[in-house]
């Protein structure tokens, strides 16, 4: 059985030359993600030209989603080769100096907006201080977990302390370049509310990429089913998540985020320190392994590799570890349940008429499939809504997306479960289905005496909905 939950994988300094990112494509990554938050973004964007030169020379197709920087402070640099802060030791946050040491911390900001007893965490979570007292621009802090901090790391002061959100007027300005550029996707990062979403889709317009909101701050985390109203996609980013809410917290806001995505039928990836390890190991730990399954028990659509691909030493093994794990996994995940689950999760919601429909004959696809033991679901489709109503039961059979559109295509490469392919646009529901039927058995997901099921829309509706479902019979 083909692997159907999707790995993204993160391109940088260990895999932007051809020879290595061919090696990623072909070890299994299905979208590669580029980070604006390093480098030039004329380079970084530049890479998209690269990925699809590449993927085309590989035989396959992958999607591009290109990461925001969005809002995120970080501080002077410490230089090299860096401090060790140890428990107890003294220093101060300062907003008039340049540069950090082991007794000042640079802060970009005009004010520190931080009170006494407040927590105030450095770089990923390994270095925490405690706010003690403050004098305007300055305060001191002591330790109270030490680590070793290099370069600019970034700095996460108390949430909403400086009405920081994403995104920036500069994510907008980069949002539309890596719109041009051909990106099938951007990230909003640090979004705290739906409207945060909504300015990144109004500055896209028309024919835009997809809109993946990352989950990562506690507002983000209360608003989320706000903001699945609105975004296309969403990523459980547990890296920041980890900092702004209790640690013991993590695991269960990732299980309900991706319970709540897939019940909207809104893609979701589950991201951060999923084979950490492998940034300098040959071989990821068993807890690690542990995680990347469990993701895939959740539901997840997709899961990513951020600088385990991006910097890591062996960026495409890290990816074939990933692909071997999900694809074990698999063979144990309860898909059948999703059903159940999905029927109350949807009646809770209100839709308008068009997604009523499609939800209808989604759930009929879906159960079609499962009575009559049909080869394949073929989701006829231009905007890939129908294969991602249909993926949203976690099908137990190949659901094969047939479209017109490349951008969809492409998009769809997110997606749980969805292979999807360029196919003939078609007048009539005839046509319809007799083209999902040719592609099914030129894919070979089905063969002639074999049961399809083929849903769509019936063609130059005004009103988009996923209105045609048929039984077939391949002859």
């Amino acid at each position: 059985m083909v692997r159907r939950t999707k790995i993204v994988a993160s391109v940088g300094p260990a895999s932007w030359g051809e020879a290595v990112l061919r090696k990623v494509i072909e070890a299994g990554a299905d979208v590669m993600r580029i980070n604006l938050s390093h480098g030039d973004p004329r380079t970084q964007l530049g890479l998209i030209t690269k990925i699809r030169q590449v993927s085309a020379e590989a035989n396959t197709h992958v999607g591009v989603l290109v990461d925001l920087p969005g809002p995120k402070l970080r501080v002077g640099s410490f230089g090299e080769p860096g401090v060790e802060l140890a428990p107890g030791d003294r220093l101060a946050l300062r907003c008039r100096a340049t540069a950090s040491d082991a007794a000042v911390i640079a802060v970009d900001l005009a004010e520190l907006p931080v009170s006494g007893g407040d927590r105030v965490v450095l770089g990923d979570g390994g270095v925490v201080l405690e706010v003690t007292d403050v004098d305007g621009r300055s305060a001191d802090v002591v330790v109270r977990r030490g680590g070793r901090l290099q370069g600019s790391p970034g700095i996460h002061l108390p949430e909403g302390a400086t009405g920081l959100a994403g995104p920036t007027e500069r994510d907008l300005h980069l949002a539309v370049a890596a719109k041009a550029a051909g990106a099938d996707a951007v990230a909003a990062s640090f979004v705290h509310r739906a409207a945060d979403v909504q300015r990144l889709i109004d500055a896209l317009g028309p024919q835009r990429p997809q809109v993946v909101a990352k989950i990562e701050t506690a507002s983000a985390v209360d608003e989320s089913d706000e903001i699945l109203a609105v975004a296309d996609a969403v990523m459980v980013a547990r890296g920041d998540l980890g900092i702004r809410l209790p640690i013991e917290d993590v695991p269960h806001v990732q299980k309900r985020l991706v319970r709540a995505a897939i019940a909207a039928g809104r893609p979701v990836i589950t991201a951060t320190q999923m084979l950490e390890s492998m940034i300098t190991a040959a071989f990821p730990t068993r807890a690690e392994v542990s995680d990347v399954a469990n993701a895939v028990f959740d539901g997840t659509d997709a899961v990513m590799l951020s600088a385990e691909t991006a910097v890591g030493a062996e960026p495409a093994e890290a990816v074939s570890v990933m692909a071997a794990v999900v694809a074990r996994a698999e063979r144990e995940a309860d898909y059948l349940q999703w059903g159940g689950k999905l029927g109350k999760l949807r009646r809770s919601r209100p839709l308008p008429t068009a997604a009523l429909v499609t939800d209808a004959t989604s759930e009929g696809a879906w159960r079609a499939a499962t009575n009559v033991g049909a080869a394949a679901i073929v989701c006829c489709t231009r905007t890939g809504d129908t294969a991602r109503a249909v993926a949203r039961f976690r099908p137990t059979v190949p659901v094969l997306a047939v479209t017109p559109n490349e951008r969809t295509r492409r998009a769809l490469s997110l997606t749980w479960g969805v292979t999807a392919v360029r196919g003939r646009p078609w007048r009539t529901t005839d046509e319809m289905v007799w083209f999902a039927g040719e592609e099914a058995v030129a894919r070979g997901v089905a063969a002639a005496g074999d049961v399809i099921v083929v849903v769509g829309g019936y063609p130059g509706d005004p009103e988009p909905a996923a209105d045609v479902l048929r039984v077939v019979r391949l002859r």
